[in-house]
């Protein structure tokens, strides 16, 4: 399939061993720069050494990803550092690193290593249960992601000091964010709090 656009084989319990066997298919397309541009493997019992792989092999694709889905496997925190690097090198725009495992460490890290200038407009890091890390991973991809317009920050445990983080990156980003998704996160989503996100995403947008 040498002009093939979209890959999206999730839902299938393919595992590492699985991505192993798709390695000779990208490295073939990277010789041959086929058009390959989304790629999606959410529930596939993937481990955290299958995807550092897996990112390993995507960094040297020429022409940049626009969609990868690792969503809904097991990686942990292992797999914030080689993330972050893959980030950098690959302008990808959309990510969806949703209920991965993640938890606050590997938040910290992706925070510590994130390069300076990011391609992203969509990221999804719901399910991660990051707490307080997520509001401070969040608020540096705002000032990293000049073209970032939607954010998935639902269920990670976020606590109430989390608003204060997040209002302030806001509203010193002045980029195009139009959706930042908190549900699930009941500490810091009252009424009040909530509005106060909300003015500070309309005064990043007028500014």
């Amino acid at each position: 399939m040498p002009d093939l656009h979209s890959l999206d084989i999730s839902d299938n319990p393919i595992g590492d061993e699985g991505i192993r066997s798709l390695t000779p298919y990208f490295v073939q397309g990277l010789q041959m720069k086929f058009p390959l541009i989304d790629i999606k493997m959410e529930s596939c019992s993937l481990s955290s050494k299958g995807v550092i792989e897996l990112l390993e092999i995507l960094s040297t694709m020429q022409e940049p990803l626009n969609t990868l889905s690792i969503a809904d496997n097991d990686l942990g925190s292992h797999v914030a550092e080689p993330l972050a690097k893959f980030l950098g090198i690959s302008r990808v725009r959309v990510l969806n690193i949703g209920d991965t495992g993640l938890g606050p460490s590997a938040f910290l890290e992706l925070e510590e290593e994130l390069p300076e200038m990011l391609a992203l407009c969509d990221i999804d890091i719901s399910g991660n249960r990051g707490g307080l890390e997520t509001a401070n991973f969040i608020a540096k991809i705002l000032l990293r992601a000049p073209e970032l317009v939607r954010i998935n920050a639902a269920s990670n445990f976020m606590p109430p000091e989390s608003l204060v983080v997040l209002c302030a990156a806001l509203k010193q980003s002045r980029g195009r964010l139009e959706q930042l998704d908190l549900t699930g996160n009941f500490s810091c989503c009252c009424a009040t709090n909530l509005s106060e996100i909300m003015e500070s995403i309309l005064m990043a947008n007028l500014l």
